[in-house]
């Protein structure tokens, strides 16, 4: 959904290959797959790109030309539908047998899941099919060109990650249903932006999809094997209001919150002595105060005031733990009567996750990517296919600061290098017995 009316012009770069600006623009028909095929790096008619490559890439180019945002905003959420559509029908090209599910009443969201080959065990290749919001006055491509330029490819989605589905499909190519012992599978999820309800909807229904699981999410080509959790709250705070000459004629919500706020502080300096795990770059649990409200005048009482918190705790922390604690002391708190305090989760909230360091995923991807399976700060749908009994890794190609920001691009030299890395999974975890694993 382009919210900004000016026109996408494009420009001649030093390599000769026309890219997209914002700007006042010619109106005169060149289109994105134009653009990729007039890049003199990627033109096949030179025969410096293999087909199978430029398939790959027109496969990135028309999934970022699908405008897919899930978002809390009816304003901004769209449907995930034609771009789940559009996988389906590659897939089934490829021989997958293809099941489409929508989620709980939401017909115009929907869970994809395609498997080539039968039985017990295998891969699972999963990832997200939206996006998130986006600004498009801050971008100086077409957010839905797929625009390729200075050896990337530009695009919503581009690395947050609609490439890692393509790339997926494309390794998959190299085998056949009677090459597997073991099936393949690929997933493609809803909504993981605003609840991971996609991904929620699968482990509610607790049917299993594989053995080992790898989520394409941007990790630099390094494997993660631990994120941390997310709980998000909202703490509010009822007093009364009166006049602000007495204060005996009310009771200040703000002054209660300032004793919930010194008692938050002093819990997260409790948790942060009690948890530590050095994997991570921030070491600790966090707590953040991120956003407060109460009162309307400076001569009123303030009768209602409220906060949201956002905690990350490390694994091995459970958010039903955490939140009953925090209901618990916060409630010991506030215990005068005058005041009444009430929770509400902004969200669900998502698990932290944490794969054995011994499973054969984390040690197959270690050994390909030549890096010790780390640990990041931001969430996947990783615990949700744990539930459902799988090893999960979280592992593909971009940088996760490039994810959510203007002008999100994919580096064109990470493809190859992900392509072999899954082949490789493709082979182990489906094509070789089991002592070969």
């Amino acid at each position: 959904m382009i919210q900004n009316s000016r026109r996408f012009g494009y420009r001649t770069d030093g390599g000769g290959a026309k890219r997209f600006r914002v700007g006042k623009g010619t109106g005169n028909g060149v289109t994105p797959a134009a653009i990729i095929t007039q890049h003199p790096l990627l033109s096949p008619a030179k025969n410096i790109m293999p087909t199978s490559e430029f398939r790959l890439l027109d496969h990135i180019r028309q999934l970022i030309a699908i405008p897919s945002v899930s978002s809390a905003s009816p304003q901004w959420d769209q449907s995930n539908r034609p771009v789940i559509d559009l996988l389906a029908g590659w897939l089934e090209q490829a021989g997958f047998t293809v099941r489409i599910e929508p989620l709980p009443d939401r017909p115009d969201k929907a869970n994809l899941i395609a498997t080539l080959g039968s039985g017990p065990g295998g891969l699972v290749l999963a990832g997200h099919t939206d996006t998130v919001p986006y600004d498009a006055g801050r971008w100086h491509y077409d957010p839905f060109g797929g625009i390729v330029a200075d050896g990337r490819i530009y695009g919503l989605g581009a690395t947050d990650m609609k490439a890692f589905l393509a790339l997926a499909l494309a390794a998959a190519r190299d085998f056949t249903a009677r090459d597997l012992r073991r099936p393949l599978v690929i997933l493609a999820t809803a909504n993981e932006e605003s609840g991971m309800e996609g991904a929620r909807a699968l482990a509610a229904a607790g049917q299993p999809l594989g053995r080992h699981a790898l989520i394409g999410e941007p990790t630099g080509l390094k494997p993660v094997r631990m994120h941390k959790g997310i709980l998000m709250e909202a703490i509010r705070i009822e007093g009364r209001s009166g006049h602000s000459s007495d204060p005996a004629l009310g009771a200040n919500a703000l002054e209660g919150m300032h004793r919930v706020i010194a008692e938050l502080l002093q819990w997260r300096a409790e948790l942060q002595a009690r948890y530590r795990n050095p994997l991570f770059a921030v070491e600790v649990p966090t707590l953040n105060l991120g956003h407060i409200h109460g009162g309307d005048n400076p001569n009123r009482i303030c009768a209602d005031c409220e906060l949201h918190i956002d905690i990350r705790p490390l694994p091995g922390m459970a958010l039903a733990e955490l939140r009953g604690a925090l209901h618990e002391r916060l409630g010991r708190v506030l215990v005068d009567g005058e005041l009444k305090l009430s929770f509400t989760p902004l969200f669900e909230g998502i698990e932290a996750m944490e794969t054995p360091a011994a499973a054969a995923i984390v040690r197959a991807t270690e050994e390909l990517t030549g890096a010790p399976a780390g640990a990041v700060g931001f969430g996947t749908e990783g615990p949700y296919l744990n539930a459902l009994g799988m090893e999960t890794v979280i592992l593909g190609p971009g940088s996760v600061e490039c994810a959510h920001q203007p002008d999100e691009f994919l580096a064109l030299a990470t493809l190859n290098p992900m392509l072999d890395l899954l082949r490789s999974l493709i082979g182990r975890f489906c094509v070789q017995d089991d002592r070969a694993q």
